[in-house]
């Protein structure tokens, strides 16, 4: 069984007019796959809040209340995000449908999205890049202290490092975490090199593919074959949080990869074949993605994958121009990780 959360109020996460995250995102997401003819494939649920006790299980209560604050009326978490009146209670509701969607894979369902997800910049006691909580974490912290689950794999492939997943599980050997993103030399947040690679018993788990401006899809996707499917297998989780920013599409204005329409198809499909051939639970969270119309072509495409769809939408491939650089940081990954993995 396969599901979605989604909730009217999620389109009052709305950072501005004038700012790149624009609050009508996941409506307009919900209506292409209607129109396409997908969501009557997807189980729909509508989430509730996330508690703050919840909450408190990943950020510290200062920084709660800090956003509480900000929300009553108004203000800057971050020189690049506006805190809106009400924004604790929205980012509530999108941590409480991860929350949700996580629950649901112990419940029988194989798959569950979430289309208001994924803010992976948020620490303890900070946030910037757009994210408030990190709702991946306290779905994790929940389903952790809940159902006893202890061995979560994150695949992070939006365009931006995820910096603060990182740092919340930099030092957990129970956290496997994997990032694909844009070398933190050319973009937001300026982190995620190849030598961090967790510390003290979480040393290993934390591994990260910087990619040069430019990359293209037979790179990305002969590199997800070579470090991500062995690796988790490896690790074997009981379950698998894909992040499934599509900011790596060539259109978006806020980055510089060059991947297309159908990478995201097999993407999708590189992941649904991962958790089946694991732990059966795949949690996506769709995360960036700055153009709209591509967005919602590039996150149907990866539920067409996850669907197995022989039908989904193409566009003409863009040359790879940086497919020996890519190769050449794949190397040195594999040569840094090595210890710890066999690849």
């Amino acid at each position: 069984m396969i599901g979605i959360v989604y909730h009217e109020d999620y389109n009052k996460y709305d950072l501005g007019i004038d700012h790149p995250l624009i609050g009508n995102k996941p409506k307009k997401t919900i209506e292409f796959f209607k129109k396409q003819g997908l969501l009557e494939e997807l189980k729909e649920f509508k989430p509730k809040k996330a508690t703050e006790k919840d909450l408190l299980r990943v950020h510290n209560q200062e920084f709660i209340e800090r956003i509480k604050t900000l929300s009553k009326s108004g203000g800057m978490l971050a020189f690049d995000t506006p805190a809106p009146k009400g924004i604790y209670e929205i980012s509530r509701l999108a941590a409480g449908g991860t929350i949700l969607a996580g629950e649901n894979l112990l419940k029988g369902f194989e798959v569950m999205a979430n289309p208001l997800a994924g803010f992976h910049h948020a620490s303890k006691n900070y946030a910037s890049g757009f994210c408030f909580f990190n709702d991946i974490a306290v779905a994790i912290e929940l389903l952790r202290e809940k159902y006893k689950l202890n061995k979560f794999a994150i695949v992070d492939l939006d365009v931006h490092h995820a910096n603060g997943t990182q740092e919340i599980y930099y030092y957990d050997p129970s956290v496997l975490f994997i990032s694909f993103h844009q070398d933190g030399h050319t973009l937001y947040p300026g982190t995620g090199f190849i030598d961090k690679i967790g510390r003290e018993s979480g040393e290993g788990y934390t591994i990260n593919l910087p990619l040069p401006p430019k990359t293209g899809s037979k790179s990305y996707l002969e590199a997800f074959d070579m470090v991500i499917p062995p690796i988790v297998k490896q690790f074997n989780p009981e379950i698998i949080i894909y992040q499934s920013g599509v900011d790596t599409h060539h259109s978006d204005p806020l980055a510089d990869l060059s991947l297309v329409y159908q990478t995201y198809y097999y993407l999708g499909k590189k992941m649904e074949d991962l958790s089946d051939t694991t732990c059966k639970k795949l949690l996506v969270l769709f995360g960036g993605g700055y153009n709209s119309e591509s967005s919602l072509i590039s996150y149907y495409n990866i539920m067409c994958g996850i669907l197995n769809k022989n039908e989904f939408i193409k566009e003409e491939e863009i040359p790879d121009m940086r497919y020996e650089t890519v190769m050449s940081n794949v190397s040195e990954l594999k040569r840094k990780i090595s210890p710890y993995w066999n690849l």
